[in-house]
């Protein structure tokens, strides 16, 4: 838990920058009405948490999950946000699916280059040691032809 109240205020930059896209063009903002933001956004964030924390709780789990968070956010009476948390929640899960699949399919190409480059190395050793066992016959033929 944070030591002081200033360490639970989310990044200025963070609090500028999703004001800045919420309000219209040429709209300004103090800085004690951002200030004010930011607490009221680690506040929220905050309460969510706890909120959410109670529901693992009831499940009898340490680790708070998405249902928890779409619970919370019931209790909370913000049922108007469920929806979107639930379509970016699944976009999320999408997303990560689709990277998962590519470093999958990222390491199976590794794994095939992997084996062809052995492949390759155990063929080339196999051709030195016919070129060397023909080296040999021959040399064996001159020698046998020299006596």
């Amino acid at each position: 838990m944070a030591e002081r109240p200033e360490d639970l205020n989310l990044p200025n930059a963070v609090i500028t920058r999703i004001i800045k896209e919420a309000l219209p063009d040429g709209v300004n903002i103090s800085k004690e009405a951002r200030s004010a933001i930011s607490r009221a956004a680690s506040v929220f964030v905050l309460y969510a948490t706890s909120c959410a924390n109670n529901f693992a709780m009831k499940g009898k789990r340490k680790t708070l999950n998405a249902s928890d968070v779409l619970s919370a956010m019931e209790e909370m009476e913000f049922q108007r946000f469920i929806t979107p948390l639930k379509e970016a929640l699944e976009a999320y899960r999408r997303e990560q699916k689709g990277k998962k699949e590519a470093s999958e399919q990222k390491k199976k190409d590794k794994d095939k280059k992997t084996d062809s480059e052995e492949q390759d190395r155990s063929r080339d050793e196999d051709n030195e040691e016919d070129e060397e066992r023909l080296e040999e016959e021959e040399q064996n033929e001159e020698e046998d032809v020299d006596n």
